[in-house]
């Protein structure tokens, strides 16, 4: 019998990396921001709201790191730093945009369940 839906390890690998970076809770907030254009890092920060430095910091070089980002240095005293999404980022906003959108539709839902199910298991 041919399985209907063949797998190969290394495309689960190749997903399971890929859905690592973007489904983290900050990379999607990031991404969102971004969105809306360049942003200096402290900008970005307060966007966010809830993210400590050293996390944004981690979350961008994630992102720069896998072409999502990128970061521009420019020469002035102090310098200024800005980072905007690159094509592939801005191509990330599709999805990204439909599933923050879904959560936010299916919000009550979720917690519904979650109560129904908390419920019967007590």
């Amino acid at each position: 019998m041919i399985p209907r839906h063949p797998h190969r390890t290394e495309d689960c690998r190749a997903v399971s990396d890929i859905l690592q970076r973007v489904g983290d809770k900050w990379t999607v907030l990031v991404v969102g921001k971004l969105g809306d254009g360049a942003m200096r890092f402290n900008e970005l920060r307060h966007a966010v709201g809830g993210i400590s430095q050293k996390m944004l910091t981690t979350t961008l070089r994630g992102l720069e790191r896998d072409g999502f980002v990128s970061r521009t240095v420019f020469a002035t005293i102090p310098p200024r730093v800005d980072y905007e999404l690159t094509d592939l980022g801005r191509e990330l906003l599709v999805p990204v945009g439909a599933l923050g959108e879904w959560a936010r539709l299916n919000q009550r839902r979720v917690a519904e369940a979650r109560m129904k199910f908390d419920t019967a298991v007590e």
